[in-house]
């Protein structure tokens, strides 16, 4: 499950206890994802159209707790990965109409509205929902590499909204137009962990958490093989060149010439052609250092490249 899945279900499972807490949350998911249809002689109906089925099991809850009747459908999405979407249908009722209005969707004269007004969002705790309502709309999150949170809006106004709404609580969203749409957003794991807490997603605020540790820790040990992996290249090189150096040496005579310590490092390597150089130096009678052994083996190798 990907981190927007799992940031979707744990919100979705989220019940607020007061009413206006329910309010501010049906009015961030209608905002978020919601739209007005004129069925004629003023009558209205309202419709969401949701990516996830426990969002949809959510919000007919909602409103089902606020006295709303609702209908969910669903279809088949045409473009992109032809996911099953869902639609939630409410009929422009007067208990319906009436919660819209509580709810800074509708106006008197069942218009709808870009955003609510502030009194749908005066509380701390009812920013905190509509927040959670606005990222159960159209809210996505990805990471731990570079976590990004993205609440996806019809407006650069609306998206200023959600920006104001969570800088109120305490959180900071950036906003950017992109044509069609705008975005509310927050980059780095502290940023989206703040605007996730006033959501009420903690679960997810340590999922994100525990993904970026296990990222470091995997990318750290992947550094650490990699630098074993190459180290063991080199001193295979190495040794596969000291070897052709006494072997070239031996071959026209001259080893037999060198000093006794040149002679000695040379039998080691022949010995043992694959060991890496401490543990070659050890075999030595008497041990020598690693370092004294590099050098005689260096040497052998530039008296065979002097003499080719």
């Amino acid at each position: 499950m990907s981190l927007a899945e799992e940031l979707r279900q744990e919100l979705a499972a989220v019940a607020p206890e007061r009413r206006c807490d329910r309010v501010a949350e049906v009015s961030g998911l209608f905002h978020g994802a919601g739209s007005v249809h004129l069925r004629g002689r003023g009558d209205v109906s309202v419709h969401l159209d949701l990516a996830d089925s426990a969002v949809a099991r959510r919000a007919f809850s909602l409103l089902r707790e606020l006295g709303v009747e609702s209908e969910i459908r669903t279809y088949r999405r045409r473009s992109f990965d032809h996911a099953t979407r869902y639609q939630l249908h409410v009929r422009g009722r007067q208990p319906a109409l009436a919660v819209l209005r509580e709810a800074g969707v509708l106006d008197a004269r069942r218009r709808p509205l870009e955003v609510p007004p502030r009194r749908v969002v005066g509380r701390t705790c009812c920013r905190g929902a509509y927040l959670r309502g606005a990222l159960l709309a159209a809210g996505s999150l990805s990471g731990p590499r570079a976590p990004h949170l993205e609440l996806r809006t019809s407006s650069l106004d609306v998206a200023r909204f959600l920006a104001r709404v969570a800088a109120d609580a305490g959180g900071r969203l950036a906003v950017r137009d992109r044509d069609r749409h705008a975005i509310a957003y927050a980059k780095g794991a502290q940023a989206i962990e703040h605007v996730l807490a006033l959501a009420g997603a903690s679960s997810a605020v340590l999922g994100l958490e525990e993904r970026a540790v296990v990222g470091q820790t995997r990318a750290h040990a992947n550094r650490l093989a990699n630098a074993d992996h190459a180290n063991l290249v080199r001193a295979g090189r190495a040794a596969d060149r000291q070897l052709r150096a006494v072997r070239a040496l031996a071959a026209d005579g001259s080893l037999d010439q060198l000093p006794p310590p040149l002679r000695s490092a040379a039998d080691l390597r022949v010995r043992h052609p694959s060991l890496a150089l401490s543990d070659l130096a050890g075999k030595a009678r008497p041990p020598i250092a690693r370092a004294t052994l590099h050098r005689r083996l260096t040497r052998l190798v530039r008296l065979s490249e002097s003499q080719s």
